[in-house]
């Protein structure tokens, strides 16, 4: 999505800004609601007919008719992402409402319902013909972070140095609480679900980018994908572009949120190509430890603790562990004049929870899923969260 946004915008793919500047670019993911009961709907195709052509470039069917997709043009400038991102979101809000339906900033469908169908495309239909019942419930939607790299060899070893931080970034963007007109226990239960296909897991531990290619085919010639698309890690290299891509995150329902996480995924990108830079290695974390990690941040949220994984595997709280992050990147912060604006969006999800929080808080005030439901398509549409109780 990011390389077709980008050419149907006029711009150029992703491209490395140099060895100060990083260039970055956004997808996120929407699901599509009937507006009064808050049930996915498979209404993709009457919203697209309603997109108006000066953003029909940059959006996309996903995986299911309840589901519709957005990419920013790459850039420097996060201000110009966020103003991009917002045009779209208004615009796909404003294009779901003609077609009779209301679009939803959300991980996953928090009302009970059915499953609506896949979208009609051959590879789509390759994967339910393989994997058959794996597709998990009304629509699973995330947010894809892309940063440029230098080249494929430091773009694997930024996979590396990223890993134990993942979780904390898992954490922050939680935003699904709900599932089947029940609180699941999770503040992001689009994480659980979508344990369900074979191929998501963390990135693991990478020797060279003939390691990465190397595990691509084994993976494939395993029927755990069908194809390199399928690599479903939660950090990953495109295949098309000299960026590595951060999937860990539920979309965010606040753009406030998503612009953070931006930040922070280039803070980090840019962090561990100056460790590269200063022949640091990257810490070897134990698998099993970064997956109770993520875990952990799926099930707590901001909320309560979080595995360290840069000492000991102790647990601690999860604020804690996101302040550590944004110390150890604020230079990189600072380079790019992000600093100021990370500080001022960190200190909002102080207030305001993040968007699993904020679900919940308004379910507590109301005992109504469809006011959960006006109030993430409020936000989605640009509106600014509310402090929780």
């Amino acid at each position: 999505m990011i390389g077709q946004a980008a050419h149907e915008d006029g711009t150029a793919a992703p491209q490395p800004a140099g060895p100060d500047l990083l260039t970055v670019g956004v997808e996120e993911e929407f699901l599509l609601v009937d507006p009064h009961t808050g049930v996915a709907v498979p209404a993709v195709d009457l919203v697209m007919e309603q997109v108006p052509p000066e953003l029909s470039g940059q959006v996309e069917r996903e995986f299911q008719t309840s589901q519709i997709e957005i990419g920013s043009p790459p850039g420097l400038d996060l201000d110009a992402i966020r103003h991009s991102l917002g045009l779209l979101r208004a615009g796909l809000a404003d294009a779901a409402e003609r077609a009779g339906v209301r679009l939803l900033a959300i991980g996953t469908g928090p009302a009970a319902g059915p499953t609506p169908p896949v979208v009609d495309k051959p590879r789509f239909d390759r994967m339910v013909e393989r994997y058959r019942l794996l597709a998990p419930g009304p629509g699973n939607n995330g947010m894809h972070v892309h940063v440029g790299v230098p080249d494929p060899d430091t773009g694997v070893q930024v996979l590396n140095h990223v890993r134990p931080w993942l979780p904390v970034l898992h954490a922050l963007t939680t935003n699904s609480p709900f599932s089947a007109g029940a609180d699941t226990g999770y503040a992001s239960w689009r994480s659980i679900e979508w344990e369900r296909w074979p191929s998501v897991a963390p990135t693991p531990w990478l020797d060279s980018f003939a390691h990465y290619r190397r595990l691509i085919g084994q993976l494939i010639d395993s029927g755990v994908m069908l194809d390199e698309g399928m690599l479903y890690w939660y950090a990953r290299l495109s295949a098309k572009y000299p960026t590595v891509e951060i999937r860990i995150g539920d979309v965010c329902s606040a753009l406030d949120d998503t612009i953070l996480v931006a930040a922070l995924v280039r803070g980090l990108v840019g962090t561990a190509l100056a460790e590269i830079a200063a022949g640091r290695p990257a810490p070897r974390v134990d698998h099993h430890l970064l997956v109770a990690a993520h875990w952990r941040a799926a099930h707590d949220g901001l909320a309560g603790k979080a595995v360290d994984l840069t000492a000991d595997g102790g647990v601690v709280p999860a604020w804690e562990l996101l302040d550590r992050l944004v110390e150890r990147v604020r230079p990189v912060l600072e380079r790019h004049g992000d600093a100021d604006r990370v500080t001022g969006l960190l200190d909002g999800v102080r207030r305001h929870g993040t968007g699993a929080t904020r679900q919940r808080a308004v379910y507590a005030r109301t005992g109504k899923l469809v006011d959960v439901v006006a109030e993430v398509a409020r936000q989605t549409r640009g509106g600014a969260p509310t402090v929780t109780d």
